[in-house]
Parts: C-alpha cells; sequence; structure tokens
C-alpha cells in the first residue's frame, strides 16, 4: 500500500513541476493509471486517495475487475487496440475509448452504440511516428478521419491520443507530442472540438507536457 501512494506522490510532484517549468496549470494535467496485470485490490488502493481515471487494454481484465471496482467513483479508459469482434464487450465496461484508429471500427461502434442508444467518448489514435508495426491513423490522414467520426453522433470525440516513439533521443520524442499539438490546432480551427492530448507516459511525461498533453499515463 505505501509503495502505491509513495508512487502516487512522487508522479504528482514530476507533473506539477513540469507544468511549473512549462507555465501550467497543473489541474490542467490528469493522471490516467494503466492498470494493465494490476489487481483490483492495489486499484482500490489508488482510487481511495482520489484517482478516477484508470486505463484498460485487454477486454478480459476489464471484466473481471469491472464488479470489484465498480462501487468507487473512477472512469475508465480502453488504450488497447480494438478489434472490431470485442466492440459490444468493451462498450459494456467503460466511460471512453481512447483507441479509435479506423474508419470501420468507428463505424461499427456507431451502429453498436445506436443499438443501446447510448455515447461514448472517444480520442482518436494517431500513429506520429509512422512507424508501420505500430497501430494510430497516419498524421496527414488524421484531420480527414476526424472529419468522418464527426459525422457519427454516438461517438463524442474528446481529444486525440498517441504512444510516444521508444528512444532515448528527447528531440525525437518531442517531434511526436509537437505533431498532435499541431493537428489539435488545425482541427480546432476547422471546429471540431478537440481538447484533450491523451500523450506521455511515466518515462517521458516532462516532454509531454511541456509539449501540451493533458492526460499522461503512468504505467
Amino acid at each position: 500500500m505505501n509503495t502505491i501512494l509513495n508512487n502516487l506522490v512522487l508522479i504528482k510532484k514530476r507533473i506539477a513541476i513540469a507544468c511549473k517549468k512549462s507555465s501550467r496549470n497543473a489541474d490542467e494535467v490528469k493522471l490516467l493509471l494503466a492498470t494493465k496485470t494490476v489487481t483490483p485490490d492495489k486499484i482500490k488502493i489508488a482510487l481511495a486517495a482520489g484517482e478516477i481515471l484508470i486505463g484498460e487494454n485487454k477486454v478480459q481484465e476489464l471484466k473481471e475487475k469491472f464488479e470489484v471496482l465498480k462501487s468507487l467513483p473512477h472512469q475508465t479508459h480502453f488504450i488497447g487496440h480494438l478489434q472490431t469482434n470485442k466492440i459490444k464487450e468493451v462498450l459494456k465496461y467503460v466511460d471512453c475509448i481512447q483507441s479509435v484508429d479506423r474508419i470501420e471500427l468507428a463505424e461499427k461502434m456507431q451502429r453498436r452504440l445506436e443499438l443501446e442508444n447510448k455515447t461514448i467518448d472517444v480520442f482518436l489514435q494517431v500513429n506520429t511516428f509512422n512507424e508501420a508495426s505500430k497501430f494510430g491513423i497516419a498524421p496527414e490522414k488524421t484531420i480527414d478521419f476526424a472529419m468522418q467520426v464527426k459525422q457519427l453522433d454516438r461517438l463524442q470525440i474528446k481529444g486525440l491520443m498517441t504512444i510516444g516513439l521508444f528512444s532515448s533521443e528527447n528531440e525525437k520524442i518531442c517531434r511526436c507530442f509537437r505533431l498532435l499539438k499541431t493537428l489539435q490546432q488545425q482541427m480546432l480551427d476547422k471546429d471540431i472540438p478537440i481538447y484533450e492530448l491523451s500523450m506521455g507516459m511515466s518515462k517521458d511525461l516532462e516532454t509531454a507536457i511541456e509539449e501540451g498533453a493533458t492526460i499522461v499515463r503512468l504505467e
């Protein structure tokens, strides 16, 4: 328990320092706890300490943890690659899907949500470093993709998400995050109200905050 609470204190300090350095209000940056393989009992400790955002990327784990955690105030984001045949299951357990990256997925989500008479918040996942093996829409196709998704009234676009480049070269990481910020501004100019940027993890959250992140991920 102490380890979990100490880690949260340390990460919050890092966020506060990074925000001060970037002349940003620390309240602008939310912490999302990536809880893959983390037991419900450990998650409950973090939620009891005031954290409210958790991220899962496996349907099976969503199902297993849902009943244990549902009595505690929190939001669950799906942060993994979503297969179309898992849409129905995932929609039972999450408040937001951060990994919408292709129109086939978006349209099937729309149809399922119409059947259930529901809406859901989504982020569009962008492959900011154009690595063929990674998921996400290509940067040059992101605006057109956003315009398509905007027509699907059951999907509420809240932001953009990217998995930053795994590199020791900070400038390359910066370019990924800066590109996401640029795309956000281009969308705002086209009246697509995208205000959230989910980017940065424990290893590079300072860089992400400097470039405009509003959600950073703690693994």
